[in-house]
């Protein structure tokens, strides 16, 4: 919770409002939080933390993981921040290009944009095979383990992409990259090929295969990825699949 706020304390500053505000900034780092976490953060008894995450969850900004009982971005959290996205021209002009790209390929295409170490799902259309993998729009991963994060990533130095994560890279599955020189190779084959694949790195099961979406001046501001069940992702599908999905990005550029 670094961020400074954007304008001086009010003169009768609302605790509880606050405190809620600070918990969803908490929430916004650490991807997940226990009730531990925000007393220990905001130096409040347990009590104290664990009412203000149950009044975060009955309007939906926070939701519980039913096993590991964290705390998590709820759906309106969600809603309300792929509200502020939809503004933006590149989820509102590619989606009938994503539309058409499903529709040729019949796997899900997905839209992903950089956020910190992260990669946002900001748009997904889903393919029509019955063994397909869902949309994930509104989800936050680690950059460096999905394919549109790679790409992204890609475009920055080794130094600043690594630099990122000053903790280390997570491991998110048994075939996440975690060893740093590893992971420079990967975005070296990354800037040499133009494309980003993700073998099983953020879910068992998922394989995905992506390119960036650039502006007028050349710029990646988004990564445009197909995402198919490993079973079916063989070599020759990934480039199969890739003039189809070179061919959408450039669509998506020409139309910002």
């Amino acid at each position: 919770m670094s961020d400074s706020p954007a304008f001086p304390p009010p003169p009768y500053t609302v605790g509880s409002v606050d405190k809620a505000a600070l918990i969803l900034l908490l929430i916004r780092d650490r991807g997940e939080v226990r009730v531990t976490d925000v007393s220990n953060e905001l130096g409040v008894a347990r009590s104290t933390a664990h009412r203000l995450l149950l009044t975060l969850a009955y309007r939906g900004f926070v939701a519980q993981d039913r096993v590991s009982k964290s705390y998590r971005a709820g759906r309106v959290l969600v809603e309300i921040g792929l509200a502020a996205v939809g503004e933006l021209d590149v989820r509102r002009k590619a989606r009938r290009h994503m539309e058409a790209l499903a529709s040729e390929l019949h796997e899900t295409v997905n839209l992903l944009v950089l956020e910190g170490s992260g990669t946002r799902f900001i748009d997904g259309v889903e393919g029509d095979r019955p063994l397909r993998v869902s949309s994930r729009t509104g989800t936050l991963l680690p950059a460096h383990a999905t394919s549109g994060g790679k790409v992204l990533l890609a475009e920055l130095s080794d130094e600043d992409a690594l630099a990122l994560f000053p903790d280390g890279l997570p491991r998110i599955t048994d075939r996440t990259i975690t060893d740093p020189d590893v992971f420079r190779a990967e975005l070296r084959s990354v800037r040499d090929l133009g494309y980003g694949v993700n073998h099983e790195e953020s879910a068992a099961g998922l394989d995905a295969v992506a390119v960036c979406v650039r502006d007028h001046l050349g710029r990646a501001i988004a990564a445009l990825a197909v995402s198919v069940p490993h079973q079916r992702m063989a070599q020759g599908l990934v480039h199969a699949m890739l003039p189809h999905l070179r061919a959408t990005a450039e669509a998506i550029s020409g139309d910002l």
